[in-house]
């Protein structure tokens, strides 16, 4: 894997040698951060990270910080390892914990943007919505998701965006204030 854009554009990195781990694609992901547009200073959470690509891809084009959360041990320790390999352990932090109890429990930590990339074998629409409650007042949830699945409204949110991507499809929902 490799991060397409920023300081860190071109950098290599590792990705966990599993089957429960489905990164996105390059073509996907450049287009969620150019959809984005300018990240510089804001805080990303990015959960479900697997690889930790999108916590990287958000430092690397200025985000100030990111936290990546993912209960799969080998993700995890990929991401550490990657952390280190970077050379980023100042702007990304990594958590092994289950998402949903992980927010259930932190309601008040907010991010500019919550990045979302679930399983797509093991959605669980419930936890998604619960991620809207991570997400600053005016903020965006990002939500990646296989293509042919209808689009999900959120309380507390609007979609402002959608796109799909043959089989993948990105959903952009701002935190309604």
């Amino acid at each position: 894997m490799r991060i397409i854009a920023g300081s860190l554009g071109g950098r290599i990195f590792d990705s966990p040698r599993t089957h429960r781990t489905h990164p996105m694609s390059d073509r996907v992901r450049g287009a969620l951060f150019n959809t984005l547009g300018d990240i510089d200073g804001m805080t990303v959470l990015d959960a479900f990270s697997g690889t930790g690509a999108l916590s990287f891809e958000a430092v690397s084009r200025g985000a100030a910080s990111a936290l990546a959360i993912d209960i799969d041990k080998d993700a995890y320790l990929t991401i550490v390892d990657n952390i280190a390999t970077l050379g980023v352990k100042d702007r990304v932090a990594v958590l092994r914990k289950n998402v949903s109890g992980w927010s259930r429990n932190n309601a008040d930590k907010q991010f500019d943007i919550v990045l979302a990339d679930p399983p797509y074998d093991d959605i669980r629409p419930n936890v998604l919505e619960r991620l809207v409650q991570n997400v600053k007042p005016g903020g965006l949830l990002v939500l990646s998701w296989p293509g042919a699945e209808p689009v999900r409204p959120f309380l507390g949110a609007e979609v402002v965006s959608h796109k799909v991507y043959g089989d993948a499809q990105l959903v952009f929902y701002r935190k309604i204030a």
